[in-house]
């Protein structure tokens, strides 16, 4: 099992690592006691960092069981997507650039 992290491109590492950060918090405080969740959390905790641009944000919005990052840095504007932990992920998601 793995969370897929999709931060925005436009970012700098400073305020990319601090919103992956607070993406991870919000979706455990969302998550904790789903049982597809504490799974993952027990024995994967496996996690995808990805560099989405916006359109490729948009578009990850259609699917399921995401929380929204903001930053307070860029105006409260929406800077990631932390996605709950499953074992398949659509086909999209291999694509999106990892996060180096």
């Amino acid at each position: 099992m793995k969370m897929y992290l999709l931060l925005k491109d436009f970012m700098d590492v400073g305020h990319a690592v601090n919103s992956a950060g607070h993406g991870v918090l919000i979706a455990h405080v969302k998550w904790n006691g789903d049982r597809q969740y504490d799974n993952w959390l027990k024995n994967s905790f496996r996690k995808v960092s990805c560099m989405v641009n916006d359109k490729e944000f948009e578009n990850a919005k259609k699917y399921d069981d995401y929380v929204i990052i903001t930053e307070m840095a860029f105006d409260g504007a929406e800077v990631g997507l932390v996605f709950k932990p499953r074992e398949e992920w659509p086909k999209p998601f291999k694509f999106f650039r990892l996060y180096k």
